[in-house]
Order: C-alpha cells, then sequence, then structure tokens
C-alpha cells in the first residue's frame, strides 16, 4: 500500500521536492508531490508559500524575479508572474518555440530569458544538494510524506540557522 505523497516512477515509488531558494543557496519553500506528477503544475504552490519576514512590517512575498527551469515553462506560469508583477526567467521549450515560429505573426513575441539571471539558478541545485547531504532525505527513509516534509523543514531551518553569522 502506498502513501498518498507517493507515486510510481521509473523507480519505483518515489516523491518529488519542488522549492524555492534565495540567493544565498536557503530554501524558502517546499512543495512535496507524487513522482509520476508533473512539474509545471506545480510552479503556483511554491512561490505562493513563501513569506519572507524582514526587520519591519508584513512578511514579502514577491520577488523581483523567478528562475525557473524549463519545466515550468507555460503560459499559465508566465501569466501568474505577470499579474504579480514578477520577472519571469523561464527558457522557451523548444516545442513550444517551434509551435510559436509555425503560427507566425500570430503566435506571439518570443520570449526573452535573461542569460544572467539564469545563471544564478543553480543555486536552487545546491540548495537541493545541501538537503541531500542528510542521510534521511537523500535515500528517503521517512515513510509518510508528513513526516519526509518535516524533515525537509527541519533540514531548511538548519541551513538557515547556519548561514546567520553570530554578532561579535
Amino acid at each position: 500500500m502506498k502513501a498518498a505523497g507517493l507515486g510510481r516512477s521509473r523507480g519505483g515509488l518515489t516523491s518529488k521536492i519542488h522549492l524555492s531558494a534565495d540567493r544565498r543557496c536557503r530554501p524558502l519553500s517546499f512543495v512535496l508531490t507524487p513522482g509520476q506528477a508533473g512539474d509545471s503544475p506545480q510552479f503556483v504552490p511554491v512561490p505562493g508559500r513563501v513569506k519572507v519576514r524582514g526587520p519591519l512590517g508584513r512578511p514579502r512575498t514577491r520577488p523581483g524575479a523567478v528562475a525557473a527551469d524549463k519545466a515550468y515553462s507555460s503560459r499559465r506560469n508566465r501569466g501568474y508572474l505577470r499579474r504579480r508583477g514578477i520577472r519571469a526567467v523561464i527558457p522557451d521549450k523548444d516545442d513550444q518555440a517551434a509551435g510559436r515560429k509555425r503560427r507566425g505573426s500570430a503566435g506571439g513575441r518570443p520570449v526573452s530569458c535573461d542569460a544572467a539571471l539564469y545563471a544564478e539558478r543553480s543555486t536552487v541545485e545546491r540548495c537541493i544538494n545541501r538537503l541531500r547531504n542528510r542521510r534521511g532525505i537523500a535515500f528517503r527513509f521517512d515513510e509518510t510524506p508528513q513526516s519526509h516534509e518535516a524533515g525537509l523543514h527541519l533540514c531548511g531551518a538548519m541551513l538557515w540557522i547556519r548561514s546567520i553569522t553570530p554578532c561579535s
């Protein structure tokens, strides 16, 4: 019997971690999905869970730009970012670009992607690598999705605590 957050994939029962990270490779939000779930539909919940509290005022929920993988490239995701006033740095998939070209002038304007900002997308990959340094996260020893997500939050909190420099 499989748990709700586990899904069948090529490697057996697996789960995917969708996360957002800041430029210092610290996790901001997590979404855990079954292994066979698509990436693009999980784009909206991830930035929706981001809340960064500063010294004063309400928590920030809107970054200046979002750099994401090609898997998150869709009209829906770009529209979501546009409505929130967030710059999208997501390269176009080859089939989407070919479809736009095939439609000619009715296909719309090609997507712009800032190469310098897109290069910083590696911060998310490095954040995932830091989380997977923990054996329990890397090999997914937890039997329920809730305990796996709790372990992710714990490891994320440890990364945040380590990034704070002590006052002298």
